[in-house]
């Protein structure tokens, strides 16, 4: 079994930033599943879609997730939709530990407001927007994740460091 730590949930919630965190404490490589796809295609993900897409892209996603499950071990950072495949979550489940991140939706809005490149806020960047779009994906982030860890008023380092708590507990389970 890889021990992998795939951190998904809502943009805005903390992903990255955690993610860099366990890198630096555990030593293990760090996948930025978005940035990962953008690097290998040469394009924009909104590129991806408009060209080839919204199918073709998840393609992506689905192959380069049985690519990460397959590895040593990593932190893997994953893109929103990641989760919207049964056979992602399956093979994410099977090749480590699932976190969910979450935060209140006003956490959300003041982390992403001065950003521009989130296009599903396109002209909606507000609370109600927000705890809407959280509300859609909910239970796909709720059903694929084996634990929940909350962001709101905490620190990468302190939160990574209780995800390193739950691994130990995950790999000894």
């Amino acid at each position: 079994m890889a021990n992998n730590i795939y951190l998904i949930g809502f943009m805005g919630v903390g992903k990255s930033a955690v993610a860099k965190e366990l890198h630096k404490k555990l030593a293990l490589p760090l996948i930025e599943m978005d940035q990962e796809i953008v690097d290998r295609q040469g394009m924009e993900i909104s590129e991806i879609f408009a060209q080839h897409g919204e199918a073709f892209f998840r393609d992506l996603e689905s192959g380069l997730i049985c690519e990460i499950a397959k590895g040593d071990g990593a932190i893997v950072s994953c893109g929103g939709g990641a989760v919207l495949r049964k056979e992602n979550v399956d093979l994410m489940q099977q090749s480590g530990m699932v976190v969910l991140l979450t935060a209140k939706p006003e956490t959300i809005l003041n982390r992403v407001k001065g950003f521009s490149h989130r296009p599903l806020l396109e002209g909606k960047m507000n609370v109600d927007a927000i705890r809407e779009l959280m509300e859609q994906r909910k239970p796909a982030y709720e059903d694929a994740c084996q634990y929940v860890v909350t962001t709101d008023g905490r620190r990468p380092a302190e939160i990574a460091d209780g995800i390193i708590a739950l691994r130990e507990l995950h790999v000894d389970a």
